[in-house]
């Protein structure tokens, strides 16, 4: 059953809370957010890791790089097919079982892309086939991370701090994107590529324990919070219906499709620093292998730094200016500066100026993000893993775009028209914020 709210009472002198439980609750909160963050570092040592071992499983398997262009796509469209419905699971069921189902679900896959080349489905359909699938039912089971990430952030903190929890919470992407190179090459050539699949699959394993053992929907759910405190601090919101996502009242609301438009400019820019800024440095920027490896975590490491920032300031001005220019605000400077920050990286010559403007693109690009989600959560607090859901669908099919567009826009015009097109892309979405009003909620149709 779902979990719903128990709506704050006056407790009687003598059920009063205890003095210790707002300290109790703040800590329970970090707690939460510490795991989110931890399991979105592992979302993306899952994501990531494959591309590096497949230097190795390439020759070993004998596919090309087409073969392992189609593997890589299919984990982007069982992703960005499955944000929607891992988005409803997460308000329908609640974050301590849908995530931990999830974090089960896709270490298994992990494990079986390491174990599947040599199963009899491999020879049934073939090694491409196989693998192929085994990604694409890996990316479902990733697509209910960061909705339901969004979900147990709108449980767990009131509704000015939910831009720095999901800040926090979506931050983990940096470290875990800047930490996977290193030391999945690490453990592919001291032992074996398929090594890296078990530990990491064994990671989230351990992470699923862990999850479910600590954390709870809401904090009146949590055995931590004394019984009678527990209908003070809850701000699960109170659900009437959460047996269908309200398409009438989405299709209605222009703030929805705005953030939606405006994500997917987002994701596409997003994804070139996933797919080939790597290759950038390397071919382009004439680094060595090990150096352009090294510089390659800079935007990384600048998105697990901005990200929480962007997030603490999008609460605090719209604390003071309120919700919608605290959100636009936010989501404007972070896009339009990511622009400007790529768009200088593009043109200028110095190999590390461009590394540290395009570094700081990135940087700029995910301060804005706290904004997006947590606009979400202003739109609906009981749809907010559907409703971000819908809205991270839009970031991926922007990010399907990216990958494959980007190269063809450098072979025809250069790098620098390439990456001019993502700054534009960036400005585009920045712009879009000023149709953007989290403000109004979603326009429910009267009864």
């Amino acid at each position: 059953m779902p979990a719903v709210n128990l709506k704050m009472r006056q407790s009687s002198p003598a059920h009063s809370p205890s003095d210790s439980t707002p300290i109790r609750l703040a800590r329970l909160r970090w707690l939460i957010l510490a795991l989110l963050f931890a399991i979105s570092v592992v979302t993306y040592i899952d994501r990531v890791n494959i591309s590096v071992t497949a230097r190795q499983m390439m020759p070993a398997l004998g596919l090309t790089n087409q073969d392992m262009g189609w593997i890589f796509s299919s984990f982007v469209v069982g992703y960005a097919l499955f944000q929607i419905p891992g988005g409803w699971l997460g308000d329908r069921w609640g974050a301590r079982l849908v995530l931990t189902v999830a974090l089960l679900w896709w270490s298994c896959f992990t494990i079986l892309t390491a174990l599947s080349p040599a199963s009899s489905l491999a020879g049934g359909i073939g090694v491409i086939a196989t693998l192929a699938l085994v990604r694409f039912l890996l990316g479902i089971g990733e697509a209910v991370a960061l909705p339901t990430f969004n979900r147990a952030v709108t449980d767990w903190l009131p509704a000015e701090q939910r831009g720095l929890g999901i800040g926090i919470a979506i931050g983990g992407i940096g470290l875990g994107s800047a930490m996977t190179p290193p030391i999945t090459a690490w453990v592919m050539v001291n032992f074996g590529w398929q090594t890296a699949f078990y530990l990491s699959a064994l990671a989230g394993i351990a992470l699923a324990g862990i999850w479910w053992l600590l954390a709870r929907d809401c904090p009146a759910d949590h055995p931590w919070i004394p019984v009678d405190a527990a209908l003070s601090v809850s701000h699960r919101t109170t659900v009437t219906d959460l047996s269908a996502i309200p398409w009438t009242a989405l299709r209605r609301t222009p703030t929805v499709w705005w953030l939606v438009l405006s994500y997917s400019c987002l994701g596409y820019v997003a994804y070139i620093y996933m797919s080939w800024f790597y290759l950038y440095l390397v071919n382009v920027r004439d680094f060595d292998v090990l150096r352009g490896g090294y510089f390659a975590t800079l935007p990384f490491l600048a998105i697990l730094i901005t990200c929480p920032i962007g997030g603490w300031v999008t609460d605090r001005l719209s604390q003071i200016y309120g919700v919608r220019r605290g959100r636009r605000w936010v989501g404007v400077a972070g896009m339009v500066l990511a622009a400007t920050s790529i768009g200088i990286g593009a043109i200028v010559n110095s190999p590390y100026a461009a590394i540290a403007s395009l570094s700081l693109g990135a940087g700029w690009l995910y301060f804005s993000v706290g904004a997006y989600w947590s606009s979400t959560s202003d739109l609906s607090k009981a749809h907010a893993g559907s409703l971000s859901g819908l809205m991270n669908t839009g970031a991926n099919i922007g990010g399907a775009l990216s990958p494959t567009l980007t190269p063809w826009l450098a072979d025809h015009w250069g790098w620098p028209v390439s990456l001019s097109v993502a700054a534009l892309v960036a400005l585009t979405g920045g712009l879009m914020w000023f149709k953007i009003d989290p403000d109004k909620g979603l326009a429910m149709s009267k009864q």
